[in-house]
């Protein structure tokens, strides 16, 4: 018997449940991915093939695609087009020839790749400094190396630190805490009374540490792991653009072109004009991605950056209680 994970949509301007499953979400950014050549569509996160029904892997995949919604809806553009409105909204599950039909109709839309400029508009008169518009490209695409390059690294970190907090911090906490209760066993040996609360107190400082290895291999989940997620996400937007920057530089580079040829004769001034308003175009709707990039930039690395310290600290406010109640069992010694 066949089984599939769904998930549940509610959409905030309907307030009306669908459920989709992981084929409709990558049906949908194939669409989107066609369709909009200069918008950066973020990759969807990893589908596997085996053992995807493991706890773990359905979690994390449910918060990718968490993540990836945040930025479906947040997009301008994409979360008001007619296919993102059709999968947000059409109720497949119980119409199923309603989802039919709106998914065929997006399948044969014809404003897709190329012919998407074509229901661009671009104020009159605001013809664009084409060298100031190549210097912002250029700049930006510095900045998505520089950004890939550090967000490479900082995952590789992350990732490193939190497998040690998982095995070795705990291991190593729990040595700490295992050592203390073998001290607290040989002196047991002295039957005194008055070494009663020593022993009882050691024996509690060794199981804080127990406690504080178990803290350490669980905190990952509360912090590195939703920046780990955040970067997957914008490692996928990085990889998109450098074929954007290759349609906004190959558009440049046909103004250029026309302009030589006017000036040898070749082209009519008409057509070179015809050239630069399509680059015109192009270069507005490229400018207002990188624009819109910005923004949500700033916006998810101040959210994820404000919880990961606010995990941290309470964290360590648990580690420190943990610490202070072990204390507190040597003030009656």
């Amino acid at each position: 018997m066949k089984s599939y994970i769904s998930y549940k949509l509610v959409p905030t301007h309907t307030q009306v449940p669908v459920h989709r499953r992981y084929k409709h979400f990558d049906w949908l950014y194939a669409r989107l991915a066609e369709k909009f050549p200069v918008i950066s569509v973020p990759h969807l996160p990893e589908k596997q093939a085996t053992g995807r029904f493991e706890e773990d892997f359905i979690s994390k995949r449910r918060k990718g695609l968490i993540w990836w919604m945040n930025h479906m809806a947040s997009h301008p553009v994409l979360a008001q087009c007619d296919v993102f409105q059709h999968f947000l909204t059409c109720p497949s599950s119980t119409d199923e020839k309603a989802w039919k039909q709106g998914k065929r109709k997006a399948e044969k839309d014809e404003m897709v790749g190329a012919n998407f400029f074509l229901t661009l508009s671009t104020p009159p008169a605001a013809a664009l400094d084409l060298q100031e518009v190549e210097s912002k490209i250029d700049g930006f695409k510095s900045f998505t190396k520089k950004m890939d390059d550090s967000a490479l690294q900082l995952n590789h970190t992350a990732n490193e630190f939190a497998r040690k907090q998982v095995t070795g911090f705990k291991k190593e906490y729990q040595k700490v805490g295992q050592s203390f209760r073998g001290l607290s066993q040989a002196f047991e040996l002295d039957q005194q009374a008055f070494s009663v609360g020593l022993n009882q107190a050691i024996a509690f400082t060794g199981d804080a540490y127990d406690a504080i290895g178990e803290l350490f291999a669980e905190q990952p989940r509360q912090d590195l792991d939703p920046v780990m997620d955040l970067l997957a996400l914008y490692q996928g937007h990085l990889a998109n653009f450098p074929d954007i920057i290759h349609v906004q530089k190959g558009a440049l580079t046909k103004v250029k072109e026309s302009r030589r040829h006017v000036e040898e004769g070749k082209m009519e001034v008409q057509k070179a004009d015809g050239i630069q308003d399509r680059c015109n175009t192009i270069s507005f709707a490229t400018l207002a991605e990188i624009h819109h990039f910005h923004q949500i930039r700033v916006r998810d690395f101040k959210s994820q950056m404000q919880h990961f310290l606010q995990q941290q600290i309470i964290f360590f406010q648990k580690v420190t209680q943990k610490l202070e109640e072990a204390l507190h069992k040597y003030d009656s010694v």
